[in-house]
């Protein structure tokens, strides 16, 4: 009797469960990649923006991109002519704002963004040349560092950190389709 209830219960609880997969949304055809070089269009003279340049930071990105997706594993990265996908990216912000303050009111954490929007394209797309498969105008990566204590660190480290959670949500986005 009790190997029914337990039996039953498990059944149950199988059965409304959510169907949460890892699987790739994308179609089985599709297996490569080509990520093009980003653009930096930040606006480093906007008087409302942070007036610090990080050099490299387009290259950066892309590469920690590019990265991700061979961590990934499910798209191969291609040459611009082989890819079945391009992925098209544009840095767009950066922001550093107070996250956390001391007892005498001086900054103690930051929280960095980078934002960049994108495109993926299909260049193989039937009617006038490319398909825009998802385009996402402000896509965000973000990180946060200490200024003083044990656990200080740099803004550029933050910066760097920031760029490889924008990889990882970019490729999420990419095969997932969320």
């Amino acid at each position: 009797m009790r190997k029914f209830i337990f039996l039953s219960i498990f059944l149950t609880i199988f059965s409304i469960s959510c169907g949460y997969s890892t699987r790739s949304t994308l179609p089985a055809n599709i297996r490569t990649i080509y990520v093009e070089p980003f653009k930096n269009n930040i606006d480093y003279t906007a008087s409302s923006g942070r007036r610090v340049y990080f050099s490299l930071l387009e290259v950066n990105s892309r590469n920690a991109v590019i990265d991700r997706f061979l961590f990934d594993g499910r798209l191969k990265i291609a040459k611009p002519d082989e890819a079945d996908y391009i992925l098209k990216g544009n840095l767009v912000g950066y922001e550093r704002s107070p996250l956390r303050y001391t007892d005498s009111d001086d900054v103690e954490e930051y929280r960095v963004h980078v934002s960049v929007s994108f495109e993926l394209l299909n260049p193989y797309a039937e009617e006038e040349g490319e398909e825009v498969l998802w385009a996402e105008p402000s896509f965000v990566g973000e990180a946060t560092y200490f200024v003083t204590g044990p656990l200080a660190s740099s803004e550029e480290t933050a910066v760097d950190e920031a760029i490889i959670d924008l990889a990882r949500r970019i490729v999420e986005r990419t095969i997932e389709d969320w």
